[in-house]
């Protein structure tokens, strides 16, 4: 087989992973700006393109797999960031909550209706 033909070949046999990586970045910028809803329609496309890939990769795509790898565990951070900024809201919206409840019963209860009108 001639060089360019090799090359040509290589390239094919990469496509796919080149396809993982770029999904694994998509997925790090959604999981970075927070956008959730895109992450899950996102999780479909995974399945598929994860399906048409062979048992054992051949060896030039493995650089590209290292690094969807580290960009995964990137998103992985990035999705436990948004977690616990996440339960921080919820906390400080039931404290808020639970001190509006606190103040409120202590308002005297005064019908919502003018009898006198």
């Amino acid at each position: 087989m001639s060089a360019p033909a090799r090359e040509q070949h290589a390239d094919g046999a990469l496509a796919p992973y080149r396809a993982v990586h770029a999904h694994a970045e998509r997925e790090l910028e959604l999981a970075g700006r927070g956008d959730v809803d895109g992450l899950v329609a996102l999780g479909e496309s995974w399945d598929e393109l994860i399906a048409s890939l062979p048992a054992r990769p051949p060896l030039v795509a493995a650089s590209l797999l290292e690094r969807a790898q580290l960009i995964h565990e990137r998103t992985r951070i990035e999705l436990i960031r948004l977690r616990d900024a996440l339960l921080a809201e919820f906390t400080t919206a039931t404290r808020a909550s639970r001190t509006v409840h606190g103040y409120g019963g202590l308002l005297s209860h005064r019908p919502r209706l003018d009898r006198s009108a």
